[in-house]
This record gives C-alpha cells, structure tokens and sequence, in this order.
C-alpha cells in the first residue's frame, strides 16, 4: 500500500487466488459493504463483502479476466484461472464493488453497509451496526438519471 500525500488516499492492491489478476485501487477511507441480494448470495454462496469504488480499477492480468452479464445493468467478474470473484460493476456510470477479500487489509476497515436486507435469509446477523437499505432504497438511490 503506498500513500498519496497530497489527499491521504491510499493504492491498495488486491489479488484473485492464483495471482493472475492484480487489482489497484486510491481509496480515501474503504470500508465493506455487504449485498444480501439473491443474485449476490448464488454467485458467492453468501452474502458478497464488497469494497464500493467510483472509478474503474487497473488491472494486471485482464486477459485471464471472464466477465458475465447478471442482469441488465450489471456485470461480474471473475478469474478464468482459479474462479475467484472479483467485482460486480455497473454497464454505466463506473460503479464497482470489489470483492473485500481481495485485500489483505480489508479485515481492518469498518463494515458500514448492507443492501438489499429485504432478500437476507433469516439464518444468519451481523453483530455490526450498518446503514441497512432495501432493494427498493438502493434502486431510487442510485438509478441512472438522479
């Protein structure tokens, strides 16, 4: 991790499992998210901790990068080589959620929201307190246009 001195954001730098993907990200303060949707818990056989970014990371190692259309709106993205997720992105707008366990320091950043709670099944609780949003808070929030 190198620091940017001029605004205090961070590069943090992340891996798939079989170091064929190498993502780079400058975030200021990354925190974890957690998507409850039904789409998130087939793809992750869970809830998907995510890290939110704005901006496209840079990638070493696109080649071995398969991209899957999940809906309309959105893609995943995964290692070809060993099938670890890598993001969800939006098609527009250069939304990405980078899967957490990317970064090995992402066990020290706060867990500060949960989307979709109205999908969550009733077997499992975060102990944490987080902004908790339904999919229909999530949707007027961040539909293209507002």
């Amino acid at each position: 991790m190198t620091e940017n001195l001029t605004t205090n954001a961070a590069e943090l730098t992340g891996s798939c499992l079989c170091g064929a993907v190498q993502l780079s990200v400058v975030q200021e303060h990354p925190s974890v998210g957690v998507c409850h949707c039904s789409i998130c818990r087939k793809w992750a056989g869970g809830p998907f901790m995510s890290m939110e970014c704005h901006q496209a990371p840079s990638i070493r190692g696109e080649e071995h990068i398969g991209i899957f259309d999940s809906s309309e709106w959105a893609q995943r993205g995964f290692c070809k080589q060993c099938g670890t997720h890598l993001f969800y992105r939006l098609k527009e707008g250069g939304f990405y959620a980078l899967a957490a366990g990317l970064f090995p320091k992402s066990g020290n950043w706060p867990f500060t929201l949960e989307v979709f709670v109205d999908e969550k099944p009733e077997n499992y609780e975060f102990a944490n307190k987080t902004k908790r949003m339904t999919g229909a808070e999530v949707f007027a929030q961040w539909s293209p246009g507002d």
